[in-house]
């Protein structure tokens, strides 16, 4: 996930494609980099979008940098493309 703190509001953007080719979805939420506002926003987000709790979603990666791995405990691929849509590239 490629996240943007002060987005103006939490919001799901879709995917978009980085420059090395890999998918991934573009979030914004208005909470600032500061203290881990951030990233406490973009998990419950993903959460809230999921059905799953809070507690299910972690920053795996990139704590301090735009692009993020989630860890999100319960969801397998269909619930992902179900809530998300399927990332570019996918049959």
């Amino acid at each position: 996930m490629r996240l943007t703190p002060r987005g103006g509001r939490d919001a799901i953007d879709g995917w978009a494609v980085g420059e090395d080719g890999r998918p991934h979805l573009k979030v914004r939420v208005g909470a600032p980099p500061v203290e881990g506002e951030a990233n406490a926003a973009l998990e419950a987000l993903v959460a809230k979008a999921l059905k799953r709790p809070r507690s299910a979603v972690t920053v795996a990666s990139g704590a301090t940098a735009r692009l993020k791995i989630l860890e999100i405990e319960g969801v397998d691929a269909v619930d992902l493309a179900r809530a998300f849509g399927p990332p570019p590239g996918a049959s």
